[in-house]
Order: C-alpha cells, then sequence, then structure tokens
C-alpha cells in the first residue's frame, strides 16, 4: 500500500505488461480483471466470496448509483466502501456509456447531458464537473472522466465529433477532479473504429499528463478483429508507465489478446451475467448447464479448481437449479465464473513473470478448443 497513487511496471514479455496499481485501500496486480458491481453489488455474490477469488477491486456505476440510492446519500452514509463493506479499491465510470445506452430521453450539448431516468423517468443533467462530484461524493478510488460513447457502426464524421467533445470534457474532468491525493482519474480514448481518429485521441489526452488511461467505445457490436486493431493503433500512442484499462472487456479470449497487445486492467458484466443465465466459462470452453446432458452428471464443473462452486457441486444439481430457476443456481454459477476469470488472470500473470507468455496463451486456447468433458 502506499499514500499516493502509482503504477508500477514489474516486466514486459513481448506486448504483454506485468505490474501493480498502488493506492491507500490496497493494490492491484495487474493484468487485472474488475468485477462489475454495478449498484453497489457483484450481482448474485457475497463481497467476500468476490475477494476470495482474487479480485483486488470491483467497479461501481455512477449513472444508477446516483439515481439510488443517489450520491449524496451514499457520501452521508460514510461513502460506498463503508456501506457495501469492501474496504479495498473502487473504480467507477463516469456514467456516460449508460446515459447513452439506458435513456430513452437525452439530449446532448456542449455543456453535459440531459436525460430521462430508466427507473422513474425524473430528469437529470451530467455535466462533466457533476460527474467527478458524483464519484466524489461515493468515494471512489479511480474515477473516469465524462465520455461520449458512440456505438458502431457509425459515420466517421459522427465518430469524429464525438470524440472531439470528449477531448474537451476530459480537461474539465481534469480540472475538477484537482488533487485528490491516493486518488486517480483516467482519460478515456474515444474514435469509433477510425484509426486516425483513435490516435489523435491517445495523443490528446496523452498531453492532459493523467494517472491512467481508458481505451472506450470498443466491444459494442463490432468484431474483435477490429477492437484489436484499435489496440494496435492506439496503446503505442499512450504512456508506457500509466496503467492501461480497456472499458467493458470482454470473454476469456479477448482478455488474452489485449493483454498480448499490452492491456492492463479489464472489466466486464459479462462473467455474472452468464452465470444468471446457466452458461459456465472453463479451462475447456464454454458449457451451458442447462443443456440436457448435464441432468445425471454428477461431476463438478471443475474439480481442479480451488473455489467451491468450481469444484464441489455436481453439473447435475446445478443443472437442475437452472432449469428450476432457483436463484442458487445463477448464485453459484456466477461465483464459479469469476473464480475462472481470476484464475486466468492469475495464470496470466504468473506467465508473464516467467517469460512464456505465449506459451500460456496457446496452451490455454488449446485447452479451450478440447472442448468440454465426453457425456456420461
Amino acid at each position: 500500500m502506499t499514500e499516493n497513487f502509482q503504477f508500477t511496471l514489474k516486466k514486459t514479455d513481448a506486448g504483454a505488461r506485468l505490474g501493480e496499481v498502488s493506492m491507500p485501500r490496497g493494490t492491484v496486480r495487474t493484468p487485472a480483471f474488475m468485477p462489475v458491481g454495478t449498484v453497489g453489488t457483484v450481482k448474485a455474490m457475497y463481497l467476500d466470496q468476490v475477494r476470495e477469488t482474487g479480485a483486488d477491486i470491483i467497479l461501481g456505476n455512477t449513472y444508477h448509483l446516483m439515481l439510488r440510492p443517489t450520491a449524496e446519500r451514499v457520501a452521508r452514509l460514510g461513502g460506498l466502501h463503508k456501506l457495501i463493506r469492501w474496504e479495498h479499491p473502487i473504480l467507477t465510470d463516469s456514467g456516460g456509456f449508460q446515459v447513452m445506452s439506458l435513456s430513452g430521453l437525452r439530449k446532448l450539448d456542449e455543456q453535459g447531458v440531459t436525460f430521462k431516468s430508466h427507473v422513474d423517468g425524473s430528469l437529470h443533467h451530467m455535466s462533466p464537473e457533476r460527474s467527478i462530484e458524483i464519484q466524489g461524493l461515493l468515494g471512489s478510488d479511480i474515477q473516469m472522466q465524462l465520455d461520449e460513447c458512440v456505438a458502431l457502426p457509425a459515420e466517421p464524421r459522427e465518430i469524429e465529433r464525438a470524440m472531439e467533445l470528449s477531448l474537451r470534457w476530459a480537461e474539465r474532468c481534469k480540472v475538477a477532479f484537482g488533487n485528490q491525493p491516493g486518488k486517480a482519474m483516467f482519460g478515456i480514448v474515444q474514435g469509433g473504429d477510425v484509426p486516425s481518429l483513435r490516435i489523435r485521441s491517445a495523443e490528446a489526452l496523452s498531453e492532459l499528463d493523467l494517472k491512467g488511461y481508458a481505451v472506450g467505445g470498443l466491444a459494442v457490436g463490432e468484431p474483435q478483429d477490429v477492437m484489436l486493431k484499435m489496440l494496435e493503433e492506439t496503446l503505442p500512442v499512450l504512456p508506457t508507465e500509466k496503467p492501461r484499462y480497456l472499458m467493458g472487456v470482454g470473454t476469456p479470449d479477448d482478455i488474452l489478446k489485449s493483454v498480448a497487445r499490452g492491456i492492463d486492467m479489464f472489466d466486464c458484466v459479462m462473467p455474472t451475467r452468464s452465470g444468471r443465465h446457466g452458461l459456465a466459462f472453463t479451462r475447456r470452453g464454454k458449457v451451458n448447464i442447462r443443456n440436457a446432458r448435464h441432468a445425471e452428471d454428477m461431476r463438478p464443473l471443475d474439480d481442479q479448481s480451488n473455489c467451491p462452486a468450481s469444484r464441489d457441486y455436481s453439473r447435475a444439481y446445478l443443472h437442475h437449479l437452472v432449469r428450476a430457476n432457483e436463484a442458487l443456481g445463477g448464485m453459484l454459477l456466477s461465483w464459479h465464473n469469476l473464480a475462472y476469470y481470476q484464475e486466468l488472470m492469475q495464470g496470466i500473470r504468473k506467465a508473464i513473470a516467467e517469460g512464456r507468455f505465449a506459451d500460456f496463451m496457446a496452451e490455454t486456447q488449446e485447452e479451450w478448443a478440447r472442448g468440454d468433458l465426453e457425456p456420461v
């Protein structure tokens, strides 16, 4: 732990990077996967369990928390960490993506965005300054700039307009954030699927000398190869001594390939959302526990895992729970999936430390390709 926010790049292996982010509330080992705790809860999980899977940091959502229970109430109650009983680092997103994707009515201009709540229809205004104020009230350790995220595909002129607006908002967020010892504000690279715009965004944000940089506006419907190409264009422009965060990504394969290109931090709802719908991520690929082949299979999802949900519960029981719509099914599969993601990140970090990330990546992909266990 440290009194200041700092990133230490400990080793590189080709493009992959091993490091750690140190903050007063703890150290985040990178590459890191951040479970998403949208409204102050990682869905269907106890936070003690989330920690036990190996998570060093979780994510909270500014948009959802400002609507309920409200940032001001969270502040009165002692901050998000105290409210949810999580003593470790928290990153909050800016709320921009949710405003664009969830609000049925919104008006965007230079000052910010006015939107209608998807909860009760009330009107709200989110400016760059208000976004940073909310994140400060929540007490998050890493705060994100407000940006405009354009869904792909989109016209280059529209992508450029949103990218330029996001840059102006980044400058305003930096001023609003000011100097907060032990905390950080990250900028967000935008530019859609246009390489020249991505580069311009990354160059301009680098000049702001922020404490970290995120790549946003990807994994929004474009093919994986487009996402990876944008990373290849963007990351060489960003400072090597600052952490790099790929927002909203992704599948285990997305993570492996993005680490290979130099990403340090990830978040995604996929492990918990998939778990609630009966899909498990395993060392041998995806397993749809709803399938009839699991109905009388007393083997666990993974007998080599340290996670009780993976090791101690039979596929037959998980199949029954999911098919019966029992809450426990989603809880166990979410637990399993988060544990698998953290085991993957641990394996990635170990491989980089040993200088064998390329081999680890090939071995992992080969095991996925083998497929699940043969039916009983």
